[in-house]
Formats: structure tokens, sequence, C-alpha cells
């Protein structure tokens, strides 16, 4: 191990390079995400969990999942730990198991909603939170080779697929008895890791279950489905007169639903109606709920005008995370659907919410009953200017050209608009966002910004 420390090979961190992103280590297989960098990523881990005991591995449906856990498997035994591998599991089942049985943290080889090509780690404390700042440098200063490993002796490896059922029971016990006997319900599970449990899940609690890309295939993963393709989940509600369907990503940490008129429900409007139901039962601190940037003003505005609270917080789980920590909130997450509830481990949990937002609706009442009586969005618009160099992704800031852009946008939006632009910590990409009180003015600006982007930073 000395040897490989002072030689990295695969993909060797040199300077002040970094590898973590916001959502843990994510890239391109064979480029940035390799064999020789998870071994190391595995030997590193297990020198700084600060905790004793077994470390958890799980991963996704990807094709390379397989060979990047045999590689952080031999890294974590290299640094002494002892090794439980879970195999295919959704990510949130991983976080929340090694809180579960007390274990020293847990490693998910997943590349979320990325394309199948892609792959990535996410590393997680004995808390079940996702590794500090701090903890994630120390890794990064290991892959660089500015510490000396110490092999101290070797861990073993056990697999430990049946732990998959306490998962279940977690989700089961979060209902507190409640179930959802004849309701129609699709669900779209992208052919990754919410394949492994969740069917079968929602038709023990008597739910008519209808599956979407169900089985587990690493070289389809997310392509055309999922929480980021949700016209097949429309179609199928539509056409099955479903009452909702839900939409997980590859992992399954995150999910989107539609309702029966086929409209689509966002995280915005999970948090809404969520926190409505949590405030309604006394469970929702100063009906504090903490959103991202992202989410849309119709959202705050309705939210606050029924007497409650909206903290924003950078893009990030780990961003919602750490406001929610500070202050005590009960409900906050992402408009993309990645849900945390104080109730329930702090955890992004994609099963958990899609089961929350499904046993909503009271006797006589459906989903889309309960989207009625919630909020209209403004117009919001989305789009990535794809930007290859990293460095000149990073200084979109800097750019006068763009900077002048935005100022123009603002002023002539004014309180009834807003725009958004920050480089993907996961992708190569520049994202922009721009929101108003109409269509017309989300596309021209929408368009305008994006154009100025791609001159100055890729031209």
């Amino acid at each position: 191990m000395a040897e490989l420390a002072s030689h990295p090979v695969g993909s060797p961190l040199e300077g002040g390079a970094v590898v973590f992103g916001t959502d843990g280590i994510r890239g391109r297989v064979g480029t940035l995400i390799t064999p020789a960098l998870a071994l190391q990523v595995g030997y590193w881990t297990g020198q700084v969990l600060a905790s004793p005991g077994p470390v958890l591995l799980g991963m996704d449906s990807r094709s390379s999942g397989p060979m990047l856990v045999a590689a952080l498997a031999a890294g974590l035994t290299a640094a002494g730990r002892e090794v439980w591998q879970l195999g295919l599991c959704p990510t949130p089942a991983v976080a929340r198991l090694v809180r579960r049985h007390g274990l020293a943290g847990g490693l998910m080889v997943s590349a979320s909603h990325n394309p199948p090509e892609d792959n990535g780690i996410k590393i997680f404390g004995a808390s079940g939170a996702k590794l500090s700042r701090q903890e994630q440098g120390a890794i990064e200063a290991g892959l660089r080779g500015e510490v000396r490993p110490a092999l101290t002796g070797c861990g073993a490896t056990h697999h430990r697929s049946e732990l998959l059922a306490d998962y279940d029971a977690l989700l089961e016990a979060g209902l507190q008895g409640r179930r959802l006997d004849g309701r129609r319900i699709v669900l779209d599970l992208c052919w990754g890791s919410a394949t492994a449990c969740s069917a079968a899940l929602f038709r023990r609690l008597g739910a008519e279950v209808t599956v979407l890309h169900g089985e587990p295939d690493g070289t389809a993963i997310n392509v055309g489905c999922g929480s980021t393709h949700l016209e097949p989940l429309r179609q199928a509600v539509l056409a099955q007169g479903a009452e909702m369907g839900f939409a997980f990503d590859g992992d399954a940490d995150r999910v989107l639903a539609v309702d029966g008129r086929g409209r689509i429900v966002d995280g915005d409007h999970i948090l809404y109606l969520w926190g409505s139901a949590l405030a309604a039962a006394g469970q929702l601190p100063q009906q504090r709920l903490v959103a991202t940037v992202m989410s849309n003003l119709g959202f705050e505005l309705a939210w606050t005008a029924r007497g409650g609270l909206l903290d924003r917080t950078p893009v990030g789980d780990q961003h919602v995370h750490a406001a929610m920590e500070a202050s005590g909130a009960g409900l906050g997450g992402e408009q993309s659907g990645h849900i945390l509830c104080a109730l329930h481990d702090l955890c992004g949990d994609g099963l958990l919410t899609a089961l929350q937002l499904a046993v909503l609706p009271g006797p006589g009442e459906t989903l889309a009953d309960r989207v009625d009586g919630s909020f209209s969005s403004f117009p919001q618009r989305l789009t990535n200017v794809r930007v290859p160099d990293r460095e000149r992704r990073l200084q979109w800031q800097t750019s006068t050209a763009l900077q002048e852009a935005i100022a123009a946008a603002e002023a002539a939006m004014g309180a009834d608009g807003r725009v958004l632009v920050r480089a993907s910590g996961t992708e190569p990409l520049l994202r922009v966002m721009v929101e108003a009180a109409s269509q017309e003015s989300v596309d021209h600006w929408t368009d305008a910004l994006c154009a100025v982007a791609d001159r100055s930073l890729n031209g």
C-alpha cells in the first residue's frame, strides 16, 4: 500500500486537486472513475472513518458496479475494516442501515441520475449523514500521497443482502399503520436501485401496482425513464386510470410524482403537501421548511401565506441537511425530489417520500385533489449549457458579458422574476434557471443568457 500511495495509478490527484463534488465522487468510468481510484478511496475511507466496526457497501445496477465494489472492498479490508456487502439497493438503504446497525459508515456505488456510462461513490459516516468537507479533504489528501498509509491488518468481507429486509421494515414502520389498499399506482423504477424492493413493498401495503422499467439493467439505467424523463410515467398513469405514479432516479434517493390527471408533482409540491400534513399533526416545528435556491417562487409565496417559514440554501442535499440541523426544521429538500424528514433519519429517501405522499389522501380523496389545494408554480425553465472545461465552468462569475446579461434580465423582470446560474458539481454543465410571471419572459431571458454563457465560456 505504501507504493500505491507514493506512486498513484489510474486517477492520481496532484496539487490541490479534488474529486468530491456536491454529491460524492462521480464521473465517466474509465476516466475519473477507475478501479485504481476506487481501491484508494476504499483504503483512505477506512482510515478516515472515526468509528470502529464494519462498513456497509451497496451499489445500483450499473454494469461497472461490481468492478468498483470489488476495488472498494479491497481498499477497505486493506485498511483493516470489515466489509458488509449489501448488493443492489437504494442509496438510502445504506445510509439508514448504517445508523440502525451502529456501523462505522457506508459507501454506495452509484452515479444517481447520470447516464449508464458514468458511476460514482457516495460515502456516509456512522450517523448516516454524508461525510463533512473536512473528512472528504482528508481522503483527498491520502489520494494525493500527502499521507503515508499504515497497513495494520486486513479485514474480512461478508455478503449481507438480507439486511434489505430491515430497510423495508423501516419504511413500513414510518407509515404508522396506514395502508394503500385499493389505490392504483404506477412505479417507474428506471432499471435501477428501486428494482431491489419497491414494487413488492407497495403491493404488500395493498396497492394495485403497475411497474415500468422494473428489472435491474445497467445498460439502460436512467435512459428515457425515471425521475429525469417523466413522460413514460405520465402516459402510463393516464392509460391505466391510476390515481398516481412515482418515478425514481438510478439510486432511488429521489422521486417525482404524477397525479391522476397527468400533472407533475415535483419536490416543491411534495414539500408543500407533506409539510402541510406534518403541520396539521403538530409535527413541523415553527412550520419551517428548508428548500434550495431552485425552489419555485409560487411555492414560497403560498407557504408563507399560510403562516409558514421557508429557508433557502445552495443546491445540494448536504446544504439542506446542514440547515435543517441548525434550525431544527422538520422537513426540507430539493425541487428535484430529494426530500429529507427529521422524523425519518434526515435521509434523502425516494421510497420513503413516495410512500408518505401516497398515504396523504384521505377516504374519498385523491392525490389530484391535494394538488388542487396547494399552489400554482411560476413558469420556470432550467437549461444546461455544456462546458467541458472544469476551470472555465467555474469562472462564470467572473465573466463580464455573462454578469451584465444576468443584471439586464433581473432588471427587466423586477420582483416578478429571478435568475439563478450555477456550475454543476457532478456534470460538465453550467445550469441556467430563469423564473418569471410569464412564460414569454422566461423563454426570452433563458435563451439570451444561455447564448451569452456558451460564447463566453466555450469561445
